[in-house]
This record gives C-alpha cells, sequence and structure tokens, in this order.
C-alpha cells in the first residue's frame, strides 16, 4: 500500500485538485479512494491499478460536487498542487475555471496525463467517440477564453453578437 501511495498519491491529488477546485475536498477523495483501494486490495487487478484508481478518483470527485450541489468557478487557490506543480498561467487557470469539472478532468488527464482515450473511457465511463468530441469542444472553450486575455467583458460582449 506505501509503494501504491507513493506512485500514485501526487498524480491522484493533482487530478481531484483540477475537478474540485478545492486542495481539501482532493485530498479528502484521495484518502478514500485508497482506503478503498485497501479495503478492495484482493480483488484488485493489478495490471489496470492505474486505470481503478484514476476513475474512482473521478467518480468520488463528480460525487463531492454533486454534494455540494453547485459548481465551483473562478481561479485555483494559490495554495493548491494544481496551480503549483503545473505552472499554468493566471490566464489559463481561470479559463479551465470556466469549464465544467468533467471537461476540466477531461482535459487534465488527456493534456497532463497523458491518457489516450481507451483509458480515458475505461476510467470516465463514456464512450471514445464521446470523449473526443467532448475534448475538443473543451479545447474550444479554453481557447476562446485565452483569446481575449482574460478580458470577461470582451468575451461577453462578443457571445451576444
Amino acid at each position: 500500500m506505501e509503494d501504491l501511495i507513493a506512485d500514485y498519491g501526487k498524480k491522484l491529488l493533482r487530478y481531484a485538485t483540477s475537478i474540485l477546485y478545492n486542495h481539501q475536498d482532493a485530498e479528502d477523495v484521495v484518502q478514500d479512494v485508497f482506503i478503498a483501494a485497501y479495503q478492495s486490495k484482493n480483488s484488485l487487478d493489478k495490471k489496470n491499478i492505474s486505470a481503478w484508481l484514476y476513475k474512482a478518483t473521478y467518480n468520488k470527485s463528480i460525487n463531492k460536487l454533486r454534494r455540494r450541489r453547485f459548481l465551483v468557478f473562478g481561479c485555483i487557490p494559490e495554495n493548491t498542487v494544481a496551480s503549483k506543480d503545473m505552472g499554468f498561467s493566471d490566464e489559463v487557470l481561470q479559463a479551465l475555471g470556466a469549464l465544467k469539472p468533467q471537461d476540466r478532468a477531461l482535459l487534465y488527464a488527456r493534456i497532463v496525463e497523458g491518457y489516450s482515450y481507451e483509458e480515458l473511457s475505461l476510467q470516465m465511463g463514456c464512450s471514445q467517440a464521446n470523449l473526443r468530441k467532448r475534448y475538443e469542444r473543451a479545447k474550444k472553450k479554453v481557447g476562446y477564453m485565452l483569446s481575449f486575455n482574460g478580458d470577461k467583458k470582451g468575451a461577453l460582449a462578443h457571445e451576444q453578437r
């Protein structure tokens, strides 16, 4: 279990933070994932442990958001793992904050973690074609937000045209 935590702890924490935009909630989710992994250690497939951990982190993060009953939008606070370790600019973080958590998770897993659509399909429970379409839409949204350099008034004015 120690090796599992050492290998995946920080990665899962960054992943959960990218979905939740709340470091403390992300820590809770990752802790719950490792507890579930420990409780299921005899039935876990060692070859697909990474997929299982990411899928559990994704599901628990989305469930935590549903329990909050609102979506978090905005910048990642300075004290979170995601903003410090990934080196994203404030503009990029703000653009990512405007996405749905599921789309943030998809972009993070695809770009930062380098997962294939096949792996993401297993993790997120969607078809590969659906994920490709969502990925392209999310990239366009982020690009649109960045094209205005974080100027929300300009983006809103452009949308109203």
